[in-house]
């Protein structure tokens, strides 16, 4: 039996997404690590342990995983945006007869002028 694409590929999702919140969650530590390291060593302070913390954890991670969630977010815009293209055609139609955005073209003179 072969696997459906679209199922294979939620699969591949997952597991790229998994493994990408291992990395971050594996990072956090390291830095939560040196961010106690700084707070209690007799050279560091607590000033220094927040900025640690901010500029080798929050902020770094925060852009990382911004950047790598933009497939993902792509992705969703693009099946949102298909979902919202398949409505019926027959609302745009009762509108404008050829579909467009401009005057529909009709050969009917407008009030005191010949065709």
């Amino acid at each position: 039996m072969t696997p459906n694409p679209r199922e294979y590929r939620l699969s591949k999702t997952i597991q790229t997404d998994s493994l990408m919140y291992l990395v971050a969650i594996a990072w956090m530590y390291v830095v939560v690590m040196m961010t106690v390291v700084e707070a209690t060593s007799q050279n560091g302070t607590v000033i220094g342990a927040i900025f640690t913390f901010l500029l080798y954890g929050a902020l770094p991670l925060s852009v990382v995983l911004y950047i790598l969630r933009t497939p993902t977010r792509k992705r969703a815009r693009r099946i949102a945006d298909g979902s919202a293209a398949e409505a019926p055609a027959d609302a745009v139609s009762d509108r404008q007869p050829d579909r467009g955005d401009h005057a529909s073209g009709h050969a009917i003179a407008t009030e005191g002028k010949k065709p």
